[in-house]
């Protein structure tokens, strides 16, 4: 099938992803058009059932609440292009706090403390089987505060669409920057205050009682995390020259 060999050649995936990709697609299409018709008219349909209209829609403050799972890496730049350093990736969760301040009928301005728990480890290739100076771990705790600017369309009964993009203060809260220990003694240090900036979009869906939002949000660093090593020769970070964030949150927002 020319599909197939489009995701072959594009996503690298094999036949038995493939197909699990395809069965997938297919009971979400099946699901989607199963939508009890009442609901299916809420949402998509001309005729106007509009939940919320007063309550969300013409507040200038409103409030609530996310929670979401994360996907952080780091973007690693090197002064030489020797031995590899690997990123190994876990899901993290955050969650948070919405502040929201209508500014126009398509524009908010939105605080959104929270709070995200990740981890990450490096594999520092050159080292070989030597798993104790190949490998170093860096459980953090964010206390992530962005600043967000949330650009809608017109709203399509109690279903509107957004784009949205800011920047965060960020405090590592188990970042070692003052730590007198480095990776002599196996400790990968990260500064403490870092600053990102983010790009998403998302859907918000108006239902009797409170506004549904799930987003999609990409987070970059801005500043170099890196604190490096004591030894200005150090095998671990003699070859960084820039070591920042990068990943992917989904959230699900409830006001």
């Amino acid at each position: 099938m020319f599909f197939q060999s489009l995701y072959h050649s594009v996503f690298q995936i094999d036949h038995k992803n493939y197909n699990t990709l395809l069965r997938v697609f297919v009971l979400f299409f099946v699901l989607f058009f199963s939508v009890p018709k009442a609901t299916a008219q809420g949402f998509f349909n001309k005729e106007k059932v509009e939940n919320n209209r007063n309550y969300l829609d013409q507040r200038r403050w409103s409030w609530g609440y996310y929670l979401g799972f994360s996907n952080l890496d780091f973007k690693i730049d090197r002064f030489e292009e020797a031995d590899q350093i690997l990123v190994n990736k876990n899901i993290g969760f955050n969650v948070g706090l919405i502040g929201n301040v209508k500014l126009h009928k398509y524009l908010d301005l939105r605080l959104e403390p929270g709070v995200i728990f990740s981890n990450r480890s490096f594999e520092f290739t050159q080292f070989g089987d030597d798993l104790l100076s190949r490998n170093r771990e860096t459980r953090s705790s964010y206390i992530y505060i962005p600043l967000v600017l949330k650009v809608s369309t017109k709203r399509l009964n109690n279903f509107k669409p957004f784009v949205s993009g800011g920047i965060a203060y960020v405090n590592n809260l188990s970042g070692n920057e003052n730590s007198p220990d480095d990776n002599a003694v196996n400790q990968f240090r990260l500064k403490t205050s870092n600053y990102f900036y983010e790009i998403g979009f998302g859907f918000d869906f108006y239902l009797e009682y409170f506004k549904f939002t799930p987003s999609i949000k990409g987070v970059f660093a801005i500043n170099n995390e890196l604190v490096p090593d004591k030894d200005p020769n150090s095998p671990w970070t003699s070859n960084i020259d820039n070591l920042a964030t990068r990943g992917i949150f989904i959230n699900f927002s409830f006001q």
